[in-house]
């Protein structure tokens, strides 16, 4: 049950971290917390553990929190902000990207001990991160768009723009999620793990991500809460 509690905690931290971040520094709080997290979750997707009876990679809570943050911006701010941090978090990877492989190409001292397990993780980094770089540009602009299209929708059919955030912000984001799931664990792990690992990432990880989808909800309504 370690791994399990672990899990939970990191949701409500990370979840409540971004409405901290959002309440003391407002939209600037969101686009730092874009980056951070697409940092983290880089990182944090090459580690497999076993949690609720699923072999899951690490990352999808983190990686979640990113879409929690681009609803929060379209719905306090609009698509433009939303975009906005959707192109931090680009910006964000390919820098990365190139900063991190040029630590490899260094000659380590002899008393160094730690350019070896820096090498172990960044060796495997740049398809990791070009396809999560490319997966995360597509699949969040995705997400933005179909955001303010149940927003457009809803308004039209129900006469108000403030009802049904909850639709637009599940409906949005677990489809996206869906999305997401499939083009980054082919993208990323094709030949690295059996068909069959494969599939069981793309089945739990979206069942938790359909739970983070959820769970993000009740964080959109206290951040639109706070903004008014």
């Amino acid at each position: 049950m370690r791994n399990e509690f672990l899990l939970i905690l990191n949701l409500i931290v990370v979840y409540s971290s971004v409405i901290l971040w959002y309440y003391f520094l407002k939209e600037k709080g969101l686009y730092c917390w874009t980056v951070l997290a697409t940092i983290t979750a880089n990182i944090e997707v090459m580690i497999l553990v076993d949690a609720f009876g699923m072999e899951q990679t690490l990352g999808n809570i983190v990686f979640a929190s990113t879409f929690l943050v681009t609803d929060i911006l379209s719905e306090l701010y609009g698509k433009k902000q939303a975009d906005t941090a959707v192109n931090l978090g680009i910006a964000t990877s390919v820098t990365f990207i190139i900063l991190s492989q040029f630590w490899l190409y260094y000659t380590p001292a002899p008393a160094d001990r730690v350019f070896p397990h820096i090498e172990a993780v960044f060796t495997n980094t740049p398809r990791i991160m070009l396809m999560g770089l490319l997966v995360y540009g597509v699949v969040q602009k995705f997400d933005v768009w179909l955001y303010h299209w149940w927003w457009s929708y809803t308004s039209r059919r129900y006469g108000s723009s403030r009802k049904y955030l909850w639709l637009r912000n599940n409906g949005s984001t677990m489809v996206s999620q869906l999305l997401n799931t499939v083009l980054f664990t082919v993208g990323a792990f094709y030949g690295v793990y059996s068909g069959e690992v494969l599939m069981e990432i793309i089945v739990f990880s979206y069942a938790i991500f359909f739970m983070t989808s959820l769970l993000d909800t009740p964080f959109v309504y206290l951040a639109r809460y706070l903004h008014k």
